[in-house]
């Protein structure tokens, strides 16, 4: 059996979080995740679950991007307390913070792409993507072996961005700078990726294919993916493995089979099985809960 689907790729062991308030700093009494505990296996793992209930929050610990204020987490082995220089070892020195060198070296164990997320263009002067798409994977962490023209090509074909190469990113549409988006994950090489909503700008087709690209690379390289999505049928079909998130913050974890019943969606969403249409519009009508997060 491949690594991926026996190591866990994330480990939560008695987490406590909760999102402090915005001018105090003070951590909420009400907590997001509280003595959680879970490993999850790597693979594809696809996080589920109505806005609000800690899909993204759950993605930004996982990823140490944020900081539980108990416990540990570890992504692909790495403590993200050290991941994020906070701490320098595992006896809990200071650390230097989030410097240049400590950010990149996170960035090559685990990569993010945030729900709505834009690329930073500067009008005329923003580079062609041609040339970022070669810049990432020349420069990122895959082996040399996957460092080449043949790689990069199946990269652009994946993702249908042939005939954005020579244009500015500046002047592309949402939906094409999403597509461009998970062509520089997958082109940069990180352990893991967490992608909260990532397809949510695109074509069913084009969804479909950056997602069977993924499941297709994670077997191929064992990159662990962990992706928010709020089509049922995406998961069903590409997920090795789903999290349900429900409103009072319990999570069921097992396969798509096992996981996404008629009584389990009825439960985390509240509205019958038959409201359920696989299709964003149920949640693509915020990005601002959780303090401020997406769900």
């Amino acid at each position: 059996m491949n690594d991926i689907h026996t190591i866990p790729a994330v480990r939560f062991m008695d987490v406590r979080f909760a999102w402090p308030d915005p001018e105090t700093g003070v951590p909420s009494a009400v907590p997001v995740f509280d003595a959680f505990t879970a490993d999850i296996p790597g693979g594809v793992v696809s996080l589920t679950g109505p806005n609000g209930v800690g899909k993204s929050t759950f993605m930004l610990l996982a990823g140490g991007r944020i900081l539980p204020q108990r416990g540990r987490i570890e992504v692909v082995g790495h403590n993200t307390r050290i991941l994020s220089g906070a701490w320098a070892d595992e006896g809990g020195m200071p650390g230097p913070g989030l410097t240049e060198e400590r950010e990149h070296a996170r960035n090559l164990v685990c990569s993010f792409i945030y729900q709505n997320m834009e690329l930073d263009a500067e009008g005329e002067a923003s580079p062609q993507a041609g040339a970022l798409l070669e810049q990432v994977l020349f420069s990122g962490g895959h082996d040399e072996s996957r460092k080449t023209q043949g790689f990069l090509d199946a990269v652009i074909d994946a993702f249908e961005l042939r005939s954005l190469r020579d244009r500015s990113i500046s002047a592309l549409s949402k939906g094409e700078q999403q597509r461009l988006l998970l062509a520089f994950s997958a082109l940069y090489g990180s352990k893991a990726v967490m992608m909260d909503e990532p397809v949510f700008a695109m074509e069913m087709r084009q969804k479909e294919k950056a997602l069977d690209f993924y499941r297709s690379l994670s077997r191929d390289t064992g990159v662990s993916v962990f992706v928010s999505l709020h089509e049922l049928a995406l998961t069903r079909k590409y997920a090795e493995t789903a999290m349900l998130f429900y409103p009072d913050r319990s999570i069921d974890m097992g396969t798509p089979a096992e996981v996404l019943t008629k009584e389990s969606l009825e439960k985390a969403y509240g509205v019958p099985e038959a409201m359920l249409y696989d299709a964003e519009r149920l949640t693509r009508g915020h990005f601002a809960e959780e303090a401020g997060l997406s769900g």
